[in-house]
């Protein structure tokens, strides 16, 4: 079960925590497949029945996971900052300089995420969104719920839909996303290996930063990396009967919010053009945030249930070695999906698709299973952790 022993001020790591990570790198897994990693070629010509199949895959595993769980990936992300802050700040000491370089280091790996994805890494994202997490690490409590607030409010777009209102000539800034993505596609078609890399961590990782700039990744990123370090400092995840109060809230709130911020979305795409792309962004936003904490607080308050946690808390092996899962998840995808590899794009649907994802996972999940029994961390975790604390 859930490992905390505050009274005497030992740490270790939180099961349900490291299992919902699992659970969302799991998830992000099949949207990918589903997706082939953002690479748009599929067949062509596909039978009545499967092409049914195909569309009800892509609706189930689109509308539950997708934007949702990089959002509890995200969190959790801010939840260990806290966890690691938290433990050096016992000891007198202070991880935020320590936390930069880690960052530094994180960006290695980006880079390395990036090469095999085409215009998807999310990891150089979270290396400069980090800052906040440093620039926060010793604010109050109040002032870091106030600034979460904030953030998460998505206050650019509504800057941008309040000067549309005053000049109705108001043009929201092109970050060039389209057309640079189009670039990397080409390039992931036609271009040779070394090619394939070297415009895939150029070109790539601007297509993915600039599109994460002009749909609000950047502010909700903070928010939601402010708000697990949030949870941290609550101690929300620990087991009492006050924090599965708190959790069947939260499921109820989300629950309804999700239902309103659905219902207003669509509203919204009725609207003017400006309209849809500003507000209807934000509640889109929303909507999918409510929907990200109905899973959390259902996966922790199901966690909780004997039957439920002994079929599913193998996921933490997964979420323990996130990072070398979440990259090697690209490498695979490569391999399989484009002309660098198999090359079985054309050939894939989606529902064929998401059964290679599941294939895929439980590989993964085999095999850290099998590492994790021989060693603390995974093996892109262990060198992270190693060169975190160097010269330490």
């Amino acid at each position: 079960r859930l490992i905390m022993e505050i009274s005497t001020g030992k740490t270790s790591r939180i099961e349900v925590v490291d299992s919902l990570r699992g659970f969302a790198i799991m998830a992000i897994l099949l949207v990918h497949n589903v997706d082939h990693f953002f690479f748009p070629e599929f067949p062509t010509h596909s039978p009545h029945w499967l092409t049914i199949l195909d569309q009800l895959s892509v609706k189930i595993i689109f509308t539950l996971f997708s934007g949702k769980t990089y959002a509890i990936f995200t969190m959790l992300f801010g939840f260990t900052f806290y966890i690691q802050h938290n433990n050096q700040k016992k000891k007198g000491k202070d991880f935020g300089y320590r936390f930069l370089w880690r960052m530094a280091l994180l960006a290695v790996f980006a880079v390395l995420n990036a090469a095999f994805f085409p215009a998807g890494d999310v990891l150089m994202l979270f290396v400069y969104v980090s800052l906040v997490l440093f620039i926060c690490r010793n604010w109050p409590d109040r002032a870091v719920l106030v600034f979460i607030i904030v953030l998460l409010l998505q206050p650019v777009e509504w800057i941008h839909f309040i000067l549309s209102r005053f000049n109705p000539a108001y043009q929201l800034p092109d970050f060039g996303a389209v057309s640079l993505h189009q670039q990397v596609v080409e390039n992931t078609k036609n271009g040779s290996f070394l090619d394939f890399i070297r415009v895939n961590v150029t070109l790539g990782q601007k297509v993915s930063l600039m599109w994460a700039l002009g749909s609000g990744r950047f502010l909700q990123a903070a928010g939601l990396f402010l708000l697990g370090f949030y949870i941290g400092r609550k101690q929300f995840f620990i087991n009492t009967p006050d924090n599965l109060r708190f959790w069947k809230r939260v499921l109820i709130i989300s629950s309804v919010s999700f239902i309103l911020f659905n219902i207003i979305k669509k509203l919204l795409l009725q609207s003017d053009p400006m309209a849809q792309q500003t507000v209807g962004l934000i509640f889109d936003i929303w909507y999918k945030l409510a929907l990200t904490f109905v899973l959390i607080a259902s996966f922790v308050l199901l966690y909780e249930k004997r039957f439920f946690r002994k079929r599913l808390s193998g996921l933490r092996f997964y979420g323990k070695m996130s990072l070398t899962n979440y990259v090697s998840q690209s490498i695979f995808g490569a391999l399989i999906y484009f002309p660098i590899g198999l090359y079985l794009a054309p050939y894939c649907g989606r529902t064929f698709s998401l059964v290679i994802g599941i294939a895929v996972f439980s590989l993964q999940m085999m095999f850290s299973r099998f590492w994790l029994g021989k060693h603390k961390q995974g093996p892109l975790e262990g060198i992270w952790h190693k060169w975190t604390w160097i010269n330490s």
